[in-house]
């Protein structure tokens, strides 16, 4: 069954033109194609990705943050408690003040010690400044280095500069080097990011990053078997080209170089604009939908091809609209962080009792640990 299935998955049909079939992309007369089996190296190179992040935030990472001044931010920890911490994980963790109420005949406490304990669980929660500035640190490395490793593998490549050339040959199209390198590198860095998704820091675009994740390993997996490397290498460098402005403007922010942040972050919206909103869809999409049916009848690869390509637009429209209000913040009032974050609320108010807080002692014993604070 399982081979029947396999046959039918890779039926020359459905991935390749007309009268193609994979035998066609076998090596010979001097040409060496993709492979499937090429890709099962992404997955130890994936988990080795993860083994530098680890030394690299740690040993690299953690000193230029001192440098910055960067420290972690102790703050009170909620005290425990298993009526609200099992409210707080099974049903809300902002609860109403219809169970605030309720929360409070439970525990004996006043509605103001409920709400204030559920502030302060909130913002155990929440990455500090530290973890933040580490994982922009090492994304930052990362898409420069690829950025500049793309731009030295294209440079002199005719379809970096004419879109007509990605399909000259196709699909004979013998693999590069450089080519097998760019693609490896990229895909096992994204592999990672999947790998480390459950304690990478959570923003409210959560789940648009997790789809953007898997169509982009969906397309590179794709264009790796059906020969469209050529097209895939110049998806990977748009993409990389404004990934590197944000991640550094990340950086300058968490260091609080306030300044050096907003001219990066202007810099990295207009780059954002011209690559993933101009050139993406009016030279990349438009290389992918119109010049393949030039030479063959559409076929499914193609429409499934050109289908990933138009997610990933999408998700180009949703991130541009929060540019555009961060843009607004920036140019009408205060540029004060990430719109995909969630802000850390105040440990306090001006309303605490003496009462309150006298319970918040005993409650709390020391009372102090390490939380971070959210941008």
């Amino acid at each position: 069954m399982l081979q029947t299935i396999s046959e039918w998955f890779w039926w020359d049909r459905i991935w390749l033109p007309v009268n193609l079939t994979w035998s066609d992309l076998e090596d010979k007369e001097g040409r060496v194609y993709a492979k499937v089996s090429d890709l099962y190296v992404t997955v130890p190179l994936s988990m080795a990705f993860l083994i530098m992040r680890y030394l690299f935030e740690r040993l690299i990472a953690t000193p230029v943050a001192a440098s910055f001044g960067i420290r972690e931010k102790v703050q009170q920890r909620a005290a425990y408690n298993p009526v609200l911490e099992e409210h707080f994980w099974s049903r809300s963790r902002n609860p109403a003040q219809s169970e605030i109420d309720g929360l409070s005949k439970k525990c004996s406490w006043t509605r103001r010690q409920v709400e204030r304990w559920f502030r302060r669980r909130r913002n155990q929660e929440r990455p500090g400044v530290l973890r933040k500035f580490r994982e922009a640190c090492w994304r930052f490395v990362f898409y420069i280095s690829a950025f500049i490793g793309g731009l030295i593998a294209l440079y002199d490549k005719p379809w970096f500069y004419d879109t007509r050339e990605v399909w000259s040959g196709f699909p004979k199209q013998s693999m590069l080097e450089s080519q097998y390198w760019y693609y490896v590198i990229e895909m096992s860095f994204y592999g990672s990011l999947l790998l480390s998704v459950a304690f990478d820091i959570k923003r409210k675009d959560f789940k648009e990053q997790i789809i953007h994740h898997f169509a982009t390993l969906t397309l590179l997996s794709f264009s790796w078997c059906a020969n469209y490397i050529r097209v895939g290498t110049l998806v990977m460098i748009v993409h990389d080209a404004s990934d590197v402005l944000l991640e550094s403007a990340k950086v300058f922010n968490y260091a609080k170089w306030e300044k050096t942040c907003n001219i990066l972050f202007i810099a990295f919206a207009v780059v954002f604009m011209i690559t993933r909103l101009i050139i993406f869809p009016f030279w990349i999409i438009h290389c992918t939908w119109v010049y393949p049916v030039l030479s063959y009848p559409p076929f499914f690869g193609y429409y499934f091809f050109n289908v990933m390509l138009v997610v990933l637009l999408l998700l180009h429209i949703f991130w541009a609209y929060l540019i555009l209000r961060m843009l607004k913040k920036f140019l009408f009032g205060n540029l004060t962080g990430d719109e995909r974050s969630d802000n850390e609320e105040e440990e306090e108010d001006s309303y605490t009792t003496e009462e309150d807080r006298g319970h918040e002692k005993v409650s709390n014993g020391s009372g102090l640990g390490g939380a971070g604070r959210d941008h």
